[in-house]
């Protein structure tokens, strides 16, 4: 069975996207209509942005958004997922991709999402960590004993976890983490404390534009972030959408069980390929491709 995942948000590179303009009249169309959506010319930051330019907020979700559902749109009859999953952001696309949101309406919820998490990030210092080499379980043992708001918030396959909450709550957690033995727990440079407590404000924000959202029942069942399961049911979908800003990434749960629901082959379609290194470590006989788009003009 085909599984078809789609990236969230680091995955984006200067230039991203610009190979499909060129060369796909329908990707052009997507593109042009999302720099009406949005308001401002996200195809010359995608195409022609430095690395700090994409790191932009309001810029790296729709971007990576926009790459990966357009890529998906461009392969035409060579699309034929059986299930699929994304990574955070990764879920709207691949939500867009399997048929349960429009394109449209895809991304100004990924607009709206980026924008609610960056004014989230803004009201309180927060972070998020890597930790490297030590089992789920003690990663959550130390974040639960630590004082301040730390949770675990990507599992991201198994001996990587990444801890999000208050600056110095993560600080304390990472020197416990090592003391318990961690090979690396590194704070990250991010802006804030995504999939934690944290969020709620973004959480609450983005629940009403959800709300208002028309979703349709999807081609193949989408693995969601919160749940880790096979999800069909649209109230369902919509209600773990809004959850996941405040819970974790379950990534390796997910992937575990779509090879238990029959997955045979992965394959990411958007940038980079972080999402089949992952897929590779939770399950090395597990086969991994990237999409790719071949221009027939």
């Amino acid at each position: 069975m085909n599984a078809y995942i789609f990236p969230g948000q680091g995955a984006q590179f200067s230039g991203m996207g610009l190979d499909l303009y060129e060369n796909a009249p329908q990707a052009q169309e997507l593109f042009e209509k999302a720099n009406d959506i949005l308001g401002f010319n996200i195809t010359d930051i995608m195409f022609e942005g430095s690395a700090e330019d994409l790191k932009e907020t309001k810029v790296t979700q729709p971007a990576i958004f926009l790459h990966s559902v357009i890529l998906a749109k461009t392969l035409g009859n060579n699309f034929k997922p059986d299930m699929v999953a994304g990574h955070s952001l990764g879920e709207f696309s691949a939500l867009v991709a399997n048929g349960a949101l429009n394109f449209e309406d895809g991304l100004k919820l990924v607009s709206q999402r980026a924008l609610a998490m960056q004014k989230a990030c803004e009201l309180q210092p927060s972070t998020m960590a890597a930790v490297l080499g030590l089992d789920d379980d003690i990663v959550e043992k130390v974040c639960g004993l630590t004082e301040g708001i730390v949770v675990a918030a990507n599992y991201n396959c198994p001996g990587q976890l990444v801890i999000s909450g208050e600056v110095e709550a993560i600080n304390r957690a990472c020197e416990s983490l090592k003391e318990e033995g961690a090979r690396r727990a590194l704070v990250l440079p991010v802006g804030g404390a995504f999939h934690s407590p944290l969020m709620e404000p973004a959480r609450e924000e983005l629940a009403a534009a959800i709300e208002n959202t028309a979703f349709s029942k999807p081609n193949c069942p989408i693995y969601q972030n919160v749940t880790a399961n096979a999800v069909t049911n649209e109230t369902a979908i919509k209600e773990n959408l809004i959850s996941q800003l405040t819970a974790p990434v379950r990534w390796t749960q997910s992937v575990q069980q779509m090879i238990t629901d029959g997955a045979s082959l992965f394959t990411e379609v958007g940038p980079g390929k972080v999402l089949q290194g992952l897929v590779k470590k939770i399950n090395r006989d597990a086969q991994t491709a990237s999409a790719t788009f071949e221009s027939t003009i």
